[in-house]
């Protein structure tokens, strides 16, 4: 029996380039369901939501009425999900059309439990930072060692990675589930580096699949860069927090931090 498939979109500020990815994901053969969770939009965004879900048979609208964040959002829509496999992907990008196959090949026979992300490209055609990612640790927060590997020679298929970006990525619901989702404590940002790390904990495979991919439109938000910055900051020190092991770890955590949240809050 072929695994239906799930995609889910969440959506705060996004602007018109969530038309692109809603209608991508319609025109997919390989998408069952799509579920939209409405973090929040202007009333002309809003208007045009309603009007789409209205003529989209597989297309779901969860609304919370507040901004919940990022993972607990996302957490929303793969709770109300009927497929298999979960597809995430951010409301500014485009999925390209064979994704879905190459996600479910990449996660054929790996260790449970098992997520894969894409290639995350341009309008230039480039590969963009984040996709493929080394582990977050200080020596890579502070740039003593490089943290992002779109610079490095690409691999033709999937390969195991330490970190993979959240705007794009696959995961079995049951996996999903086994590892409680996303730690809602992040509200923006890190969470996909988190959710990796517990993936690899758990004795399971983080994956990088190049041949899914996605066109990403940059900066298609109109959220407030110092409110992003915040969370990020935030977020940043959940992360160092919660991985600390013994004093060593809390030591140089008591020390880096605050001038980490200083330069990232600065941006």
């Amino acid at each position: 029996m072929t695994a239906r498939v799930t995609a889910i979109v969440v959506s705060y500020h996004t602007g018109w380039r969530l038309r692109d990815c809603l209608n991508a994901l319609k025109s997919d053969p390989e998408v069952d369901e799509i579920i939209l969770v409405d973090n929040g939009n202007p009333p002309d965004d809003t208007a045009w939501i309603d009007a789409f879900v209205a003529r989209t048979e597989h297309l779901h609208l969860l609304r919370p009425g507040r901004n919940l964040g990022f993972g607990a959002a996302n957490n929303l829509g793969a709770a109300s999900a009927h497929g298999d496999l979960l597809v995430f992907i951010n409301p500014d990008a485009m999925i390209r059309r064979g994704s879905v196959s190459a996600f479910k090949d990449a996660l054929a026979s790996r260790t449970s439990p098992a997520l894969v992300g894409g290639k995350i490209f341009g309008l230039d055609g480039r590969e963009q930072r984040g996709a493929r990612r080394r582990d977050l640790t200080w020596t890579t927060a502070i740039g003593l060692q490089r943290w992002t590997l779109q610079d490095t020679p690409p691999p033709a298929g999937p390969v195991p990675m330490p970190v993979i970006s959240g705007a794009f990525f696959a995961m079995s619901k049951v996996d999903f589930e086994i590892v409680d989702g996303f730690d809602e404590r992040y509200f923006l940002h890190v969470e996909d580096v988190d959710l990796c790390r517990r993936v690899r904990a758990a004795g399971g495979s983080v994956i990088y699949q190049p041949r899914a991919a996605a066109l990403h439109f940059s900066a298609t938000s109109d959220a407030r860069g110092t409110i992003v910055a915040r969370h990020k900051a935030d977020s940043l020190g959940t992360y160092f927090k919660t991985w600390a092991h013994g004093p060593v770890d809390r030591l140089i955590n008591a020390i880096l931090l605050p001038l980490l949240t200083f330069w990232v809050r600065r941006g």
